[in-house]
C-alpha cells in the first residue's frame, strides 16, 4: 500500500481538486453526472489567515481499506485533540465513504483530513468518476450518503474526468479545541498483517499469535457482510429479534459464539442478556448460564463504540480449547443501548481488521435496536389510543342473541374507520350503532373518537334517535368529514322487541323472519356531515321470536372480486337468507367466511357486522 502524509503547504496542481472549492476544477466540469459542490471550509480558513492541519493517504481497493481509514483518522484526530461526537462521527463517515468507494468504484482511494478553528473536514476520492456514489437503497448496499446527510453540517460531491470526490464538514465544535503544535506528518499506515493492533485475551502473551492467523476473517467478504447485515437488520421492529439476528449473522461466519445484552436506562439499571448463540447448540445453555451472572463492562480507557478485549468464558470452550473474545458497546447518538460480545476459538488475540468489523457491525446493530424501540413505543401508543375508540363493555344484550364481527384492515390494527356500540339506558331500553367514517388514518380516527361519546351522551340526556343524529351531524360537519351510520333503539315487551332505527348513508340493515324471508329494515337517508340542516327520520318495526336483524358496513357489501361486488344482485340478502336456522354467532361466522371466500386477496377495508336475533320462546325458556 502506498501511503503519503504531508502538511498542506503547496498549492493544488492539475491532478488535485481545488481545495478551496471542491466542486470547482481547472478542467471541464460538465456532463450528465457532474454537480457543483458547495465551497469547502478551507476557503474560510484561508480567509482568516489560518492554514488547516492536513493529512492524506492512499488506500488500496481491498477489504482492509475501511479499517485502515478508521485507524488513520483516529490517529489524526487524536493528534489534533478532537474527541467526543465529532471524532466518532468523522470516523464513521470516513469508514462508510471508503467502503462505498471500494465496493462501487473498485479503485484505490485517497483520503484527506483537515482540522482548524473547531472544524473537521474530510474528503474521500476514487478514480472511477463515471460511477455515482451509492446512497442507501441504491445498488443494494451502503448507508454512506444517508449518514453523511444526517450527520454532516455541509457535504458535497465533485466530478472530474479521472476522479470523483465526496467531502463533508463537521463543526465548528461547541468549544474550541486546542491544536497540537505539529500536524500529523511522516506517519505510515500498517500494510503488513503482522503490524496491525490486536485485542489480546487477558491470559495470552502478545507474541503467541501467528501474523497471518486471522486471514480467514478478512478474506471472507467483510464489506459484503456489512452490507448484508445492514439490509437484514433494518427490516426488524422487535429489539429481541434484532439481537437474535445479530448473533446468527456473526456465528459461525466470523465467530464461534456471540452474546447480546440490551439496556434501557428508563426501565432498568442493569442490561438484559437478550441472546446467546453458539456454533455448537449443545453449549448455548451453559454459556448463557455463565454470562447471565455478570454484565460486560468496557474498560475506562475504551471509547464509546470502540471494540476491546474481554475475558474468555469457560463455557464457550470448544475442541480448540480457549480463544479470544471482544466486547463492543452498542452506541448510537452517544446513547448506549446494549453490548455485543463475540469470541473465536483457537486464537490468543483478535486482529485489528476484525476489531474494526465488530465496531462497524455493532453500530448497525445499535441503530436497528434503537429503531425497533421507537417503533415499539409508537405501536404501544397507537394500540392504547385505538383501544380507547372501542367500547370496554361486553357486547351482549340480555334477552337477545348477539354477535359481533369487527376486523380492522391493516396488520396489527385494533380500531379502524368502522365503529360500533351498545348502550343500556336507565329505563331498560338499549341503543345500538354501527358506523363507518369516510377515509382512513388519524383524521378518520378523530371522527371515530368523536362519534361514539357523542351518541352516548345524547342518548343518556334523553334525546330520541332522530334528534341524536341531527346533533351528531352538526358535530361531524365541523370536522369536515363524512360519516355513515345505522343507529337504533330497542325496547322489550311480552317476548317481542320494538326497534326504531335510522340509516344515514349506510348499507341498509336487513331483517330475516322466522320463515327465512329477508327484507330491508329502513329507508336510505343522507350521509352525516354533508349538510348542516337535514332532519333525520326513523323507521319502526317489531322483531318477533326467530327474527334476526343484520347490520353491516361497506367493507362487506363492497368487497370486490374483479368487477363484481359482494352485494351485486342482492348478494348479501341471498346469503343472509341461507343462514336460516343458525343462531347469531353462526350467522355472523358464515357471512364472515363468505366475505373472505368471495375474493382470493384479503379484504382491503374494515369489516364489521352486528347480528341481533330474538330467541324462540323455547330457547328463551331454556336460557331462563
Amino acid at each position: 500500500m502506498n501511503s503519503a502524509h504531508e502538511a498542506d503547504s503547496t498549492e493544488p496542481d492539475s491532478t488535485e481538486p481545488d481545495r478551496a472549492h471542491p466542486g470547482r476544477t481547472d478542467r471541464d466540469n460538465t456532463g450528465p453526472d457532474r454537480a457543483a459542490a458547495p465551497a469547502a471550509p478551507a476557503a474560510a480558513l484561508r480567509a482568516e489567515g489560518e492554514m488547516p492541519h492536513t493529512v492524506r493517504t492512499e488506500l488500496p481497493a481491498n477489504p482492509l481499506a475501511a479499517a485502515a481509514a478508521r485507524g488513520f483518522t483516529r490517529v489524526a484526530l487524536g493528534r489534533w485533540h478532537v474527541g467526543g461526537d465529532a471524532a466518532e462521527d468523522t470516523v464513521l463517515l470516513v469508514s462508510e465513504l471508503v467502503t462505498n468507494a471500494v465496493v462501487h468504484a473498485g479503485t484505490s482511494v485517497e483520503l484527506e483530513c483537515r482540522y482548524a478553528a473547531g472544524v473537521v473536514y474530510a474528503e474521500v476520492a476514487d478514480r472511477h468518476p463515471a460511477r455515482r456514489v451509492a446512497a442507501h437503497g441504491q445498488e443494494g448496499h451502503g448507508h454512506g450518503l444517508q449518514l453523511v446527510g444526517a450527520l454532516a453540517k455541509e457535504w458535497g460531491i465533485s466530478y472530474r474526468r479521472g476522479r470523483k470526490t465526496v467531502w463533508f464538514q463537521l463543526g465548528p465544535a461547541p468549544q474550541p479545541l486546542e491544536l497540537v503544535d505539529e500536524p500529523l506528518s511522516g506517519e505510515t499506515l500498517p500494510t503488513d498483517p503482522a503490524s496491525t493492533r490486536c485485542a489480546e485475551s487477558p491470559d495470552a502473551p502478545p507474541s503467541a499469535v501467528h501474523p497471518y492467523a486471522y486471514r480467514e476473517w478478512t478474506d471472507s467478504g467483510a464489506l459484503c457482510f456489512l452490507a448484508e447485515a445492514s439490509d437484514l437488520l433494518a427490516g426488524h421492529t422487535d429489539e429481541d429479534k434484532v439481537a437474535s439476528l445479530a448473533g446468527q449473522l456473526m456465528v459461525p461466519r466470523f465467530a464461534d459464539w456471540c452474546a447480546v445484552w440490551l439496556w434501557d436506562g428508563a426501565r432498568s439499571r442493569l442490561p438484559r442478556l437478550a441472546r446467546v448463540w453458539h456454533a455448537q447448540e449443545s453449549r448455548i445453555e451453559a454459556l448463557r448460564a455463565e454470562l447471565a451472572g455478570e454484565a460486560p463492562v468496557a474498560g475506562s480507557r475504551v471509547l464509546p463504540g470502540q471494540a476491546a478485549g474481554w475475558r474468555w468464558p469457560a463455557a464457550a470452550a470448544t475442541g480448540s480449547g480457549s480463544g479470544a473474545s471482544v466486547l463492543c458497546d452498542l452506541v448510537v447518538g452517544g446513547r448506549r443501548v446494549g453490548t455485543l460480545v463475540m469470541g473465536r476459538a483457537g486464537l490468543l488475540r483478535i486482529p485489528d481488521e476484525v476489531m474494526g468489523l465488530v465496531e462497524d457491525f455493532a453500530r448497525r446493530v445499535a441503530l436497528a435496536v434503537l429503531s425497533a424501540r421507537r417503533y415499539t413505543l409508537q405501536a404501544n401508543i397507537s394500540r392504547i389510543l385505538q383501544r380507547g375508540l372501542l367500547p370496554s363493555e361486553e357486547m351482549r344484550i340480555p334477552g337477545l342473541d348477539t354477535a359481533l364481527v369487527y376486523e380492522p384492515a391493516g396488520e396489527g390494527a385494533w380500531a379502524g374507520g368502522d365503529f360500533y356500540d351498545l348502550l343500556r339506558l336507565s329505563d331498560g331500553r338499549w341503543r345500538f350503532a354501527l358506523g363507518d367514517v369516510c377515509g382512513n388514518g388519524p383524521e378518520a380516527a378523530v371522527v371515530t373518537g368523536l362519534a361514539r361519546p357523542v351518541l352516548r351522551l345524547l342518548a343518556r340526556e334523553g334525546h330520541s334517535v332522530p334528534e341524536t343524529l341531527d346533533r351528531l351531524n352538526r358535530e361531524v360537519g365541523e370536522q369536515a368529514r363524512f360519516l355513515s351510520v345505522v343507529y337504533g333503539e330497542l325496547a322489550f315487551h311480552d317476548g317481542l322487541v320494538d326497534c326504531t332505527l335510522t340509516c344515514a348513508g349506510h348499507p341498509l340493515p336487513l331483517v330475516r323472519d322466522a320463515s327465512g324471508g329477508v327484507r330491508t329494515a329502513a329507508r336510505p337517508q343522507l350521509l352525516l356531515g354533508v349538510a348542516q340542516q337535514v332532519g333525520y327520520e326513523c323507521q319502526s318495526f317489531t322483531l318477533h321470536p326467530g327474527d334476526t336483524l343484520l347490520c353491516v358496513t361497506d367493507g362487506v357489501t363492497e368487497r370486490r372480486c374483479g368487477r363484481r361486488f359482494f352485494d351485486d344482485g342482492d348478494g348479501l340478502a341471498t346469503r343472509f337468507a341461507g343462514c336460516a336456522g343458525l343462531d347469531a354467532g353462526g350467522t355472523a361466522e358464515r357471512l364472515r367466511r363468505e366475505v373472505y371466500d368471495f375474493a382470493p386477496e384479503l379484504p382491503a377495508d374494515d369489516l364489521a357486522m352486528l347480528v341481533l336475533r330474538v330467541p324462540e320462546r323455547a330457547e328463551a325458556a331454556l336460557d331462563g
